[in-house]
């Protein structure tokens, strides 16, 4: 629909150019879209796909241009879905010009990208994002040199400090788009196999000369477009020049592709780099090795999450929740609260409804505003930490080998740790993997064994209430379920390993003002997102009481509450909550640990069952809508039991054993 609605304005007023941004993932695309666009953006998702794109109109000089945000690509010949869809937006939208933003640190992988827009026969306009990064590792780059090899225009900037923003500006609204005077050239029987797969397509929004590289490369993601524009027989004639090729050269099509492109962008590179002593601080770039050392990295790992535990379990769980549950909605809100209700509304079933014990107010409001939303605030203010120091992609590195185990890359870390701020946000980012199969073990790993940040962070409460003991117990049996379930996928799901390769930034000071603006923007999301379906569980327990169902499922639950996890039935409810929102049902386990109705066995039985619970009602459907229902389904049946048969055996294990918790 949104495509369409531009192209509808475009047809009624005076053209949009239309700018697609291009770049690498992690080179501040995102953000330079923002700087450029404001707050005058959409996103939907691409036609026929589950990924969202950015668009944003801007004026610029008396002209109207539409910016799309791509998602961020490694190459142009597709390995992911993401790859496929920026490759597309170039095929099938035919952008004005390209607006390419590089990471000034890591010339020459910007460049293996400009070349392939270049071959593609794509204006470009190149950012050379970052630039304060590189100058920290001695780089500089000569851009007027890298101008006239190229015979684009080329501009650096710094985004977070809007440095450049001007320039990159003017850039856009020159209107002088150029095209690269630098494409690849390949062997003779390469190029003799491009021109003869050229000769049977038609023109299209980028060269023949481009596609038929990707067709010989054995890109089988242009099916449905061969089909569109071509008879049977050209489709047919492709192939068998694709098939010619390989039996004439022992040298992969594909791989020599790469291999050229990766011999220019270096000889480019080389020429416009000049080296220098490194600005940034050594102890910085100390850190930032040893954090990725396999053995070295291990006690930084343990360092962050005892920093992590300290801010969310211990000030944020603790400190906050204590001030907000209990002082500000126990002793002041929730008393003028009832009171006003009590005066105000004549109906008792109504004043139920808003503050009795499954109250709007009195349990909604205190779960989401007096417990979640303290955990959650702090949990974000420290992802938001590890994210701008450059702290995630060394764990991905450091992890790499025991990733491998679950036949996953060190990449996966990124939506696992994502996962511990929002699991439906999290479903989404394994995007980046390039299999479905790593999306598929992934996307199941974050439903069976990943607490979200709210969730987490109840959990990290109700265990700084018991002991390291506790603590300890409940990480261990949460590591073994994941290592194992993941062995076991990593067995059975079929499909190709991928490699693994992840650009590493350099360690950095966090922005305080970048953590203040993620931390609020992600706050207000949790509370468009969370609030609603609190009040919406709450709801649903009111009504279940009222008409006595609540106590029928209770008692229909015990044997595998009370009898298989050696909990009071009261828990039930937990659970059947925890299905709107995992951190709902964490929070009613909360409230009963306060008031202790659970002992520290049963605590802890209660928040490793539900670690490993279905996940909630909004990440269940974003796991619908990435890997279809069938899918979902199946990977909720195997979730569930291995959950309470998981709970079972540990509260056996802990009482047969006298384990103290």
């Amino acid at each position: 629909m949104h495509k369409h609605r531009h192209k509808h304005r475009e047809g009624r007023t005076a053209p949009y150019k239309r700018v697609a941004l291009i770049g690498n993932p992690n080179v501040g695309k995102s953000v330079i879209f923002g700087l450029l666009t404001g707050r005058y953006v959409t996103v939907s998702n691409y036609p026929g796909t589950t990924v969202e794109v950015s668009y944003g109109n801007i004026s610029l000089d008396g002209g109207r241009y539409l910016i799309v945000d791509t998602p961020g690509v490694n190459s142009l010949m597709p390995m992911s879905e993401d790859e496929r869809i920026t490759r597309d937006i170039l095929l099938r939208e035919r952008p004005s010009v390209a607006l390419q933003v590089g990471d000034a640190k890591n010339l020459k992988r910007t460049l293996l990208l400009t070349l392939q827009l270049s071959e593609m026969g794509l204006p470009v306009i190149l950012d050379l994002n970052m630039e304060d990064e590189a100058r920290d590792r001695g780089i500089t780059i000569d851009k007027r040199a890298l101008q006239e090899i190229l015979g684009v225009e080329v501009v650096g900037t710094v985004a977070p400090e809007r440095k450049g923003l001007k320039e990159l500006r003017a850039s856009v609204s020159k209107g002088d788009y150029r095209l690269s005077s630098v494409t690849p050239g390949y062997s003779p029987l390469m190029e003799d196999y491009i021109e003869k797969v050229s000769s049977f397509l038609p023109e299209a929004n980028i060269s023949r000369r481009a596609l038929a590289v990707m067709l010989l490369s054995g890109d089988r993601s242009l099916g449905a477009w061969l089909k569109q524009n071509l008879d049977e027989q050209a489709v047919e004639a492709i192939e068998s020049l694709r098939e010619e090729f390989s039996l004439r050269s022992s040298h992969p099509f594909g791989m020599a592709v790469s291999e050229t492109r990766l011999r220019l962008a270096s000889e480019i590179a080389e020429k416009v780099i000049k080296r220098g002593p490194a600005e940034g601080g050594r102890l910085l770039s100390f850190m930032g090795r040893v954090s990725m050392h396999p053995v070295y990295g291990l006690p930084v790992l343990a360092l962050v999450l005892f920093a992590l535990y300290e801010f969310v379990g211990v000030f944020g769980a603790g400190t906050l929740v204590g001030l907000l549950e209990e002082t500000i909605f126990g002793e002041y809100l929730n008393p003028v609260f009832t009171k006003a209700v009590e005066v105000l509304v004549p109906l008792k079933i109504v004043r139920e409804m808003l503050v009795g014990p499954y109250g709007l107010i009195t349990m909604a409001l205190t779960y989401a505003i007096g417990i979640i939303l303290p955990i959650t605030t702090t949990f974000f203010i420290a992802f938001a930490v590890l994210e701008d120091s450059g702290y995630l992609p060394r764990l991905a590195v450091m992890l790499n080998k025991v990733f491998n185990l679950m036949g996953l890359s060190g990449k996966a870390v990124l939506p696992m740790v994502l996962g511990l701020g929002c699991g439906t946000m999290a479903v989404m980012t394994t995007r980046i993997l390039e299999t479905r199969r790593e999306r598929l073990i992934a996307t199941f790993l974050l439903a069976l064994a990943v607490p979200c940040a709210a969730q987490l962070g109840v959990i990290m409460g109700m265990l700084g209430a018991l002991s390291p003991n506790a603590l300890f117990i409940w990480l261990s049996c949460i590591l073994l379920v994941l290592l194992i379930a993941g062995f076991l996928a990593g067995l059975l799901v079929p499909g190709e390993r991928a490699e693994f390769f992840l650009e590493v930034p350099p360690i950095r000071r966090p922005a305080l003002e970048n953590i203040a603006v993620k931390t609020f923007s992600r706050t207000v999301w949790y509370l468009k997102e969370a609030v609603p379906l609190f009040m919406l569980g709450t709801f649903v327990l009111f009504v279940l009481d009222k008409v006595a169902l609540l106590g029928v499922i209770e008692r229909f639950a015990s044997p595998v509450v009370v009898g298989v996890l050696g909990l009071p039935e009261k828990a039930t409810e937990a659970f059947l909550i925890g299905f709107l929102r995992r951190d709902y049902g964490a929070a009613g386990l909360f409230a009963m640990s306060e008031g202790g109705l659970l002992t520290p066995l049963q605590s802890v039985v209660s928040l490793v069952t539900m670690t490993l619970f279905i996940p909630c009602l909004a990440h269940f459907l974003m796991t619908v809508k990435e890997m279809g229902l069938r899918t979902t389904l199946i990977a909720a049946s195997i979730i569930l039991p291995t959950a309470i048969a998981f709970g079972g055996a540990l509260n056996w294990a802990l009482r047969a054993f006298g384990v103290s918790v």
